[in-house]
């Protein structure tokens, strides 16, 4: 399975919008430059999560994005899958059930369904209120390291 640009950018898109919720409606040029994401691919991107009730927006020139819903409300697979549709690792496991005529003698198949449990363990139980919690712990850490850079070189 690979994510493409396009779920990776959505992902960053919703954590910035997380992330920036004190300031009410954010604008798409200022994830922009924060995301380094042009914002007219952004501009794509929200639509989509727009359209499915992700986010909310305001026109005007104070208008932006928000969230429609706390960050703890939406989980990593949520958005991947808005995104990118269906993230199992091969075609046939798309439907349900399995339309595969080898399906009932298939080997392989139980090792797909292993990858998509194991995938979907892990982005269906990382919640955007995490990932707040992470980035901003980085950012600390980021800061506190550029601050000691520069106490070492005076």
């Amino acid at each position: 399975m690979k994510i493409s640009t396009k779920g990776r950018y959505a992902l960053r898109l919703m954590l910035d919008l997380a992330l920036n919720t004190a300031d009410g409606y954010v604008a798409i040029k200022s994830i922009s430059e924060r995301q380094e994401i042009s914002d007219k691919y952004l501009e794509q991107i929200i639509t989509i999560l727009s359209r499915a009730g992700f986010v909310k927006s305001i026109r005007g020139s104070q208008g932006g994005y928000k969230l429609a819903k706390p960050p703890e409300e939406y989980t990593v697979g949520m958005i991947l899958r808005l995104i990118e549709g269906n993230l199992v690792p091969v075609a046939c496991m798309a439907d349900e059930p399995n339309q595969c005529p080898r399906s009932d003698i298939c080997v392989t198949l139980d090792v797909w369904k292993q990858i998509d449990k194991a995938v979907s363990g892990v982005i269906d139980n990382i919640t955007l209120a995490e990932l707040v919690i992470k980035s901003r712990a980085k950012l600390t850490v980021a800061n506190t390291n550029e601050l000691n850079s520069d106490v070492c070189r005076n």
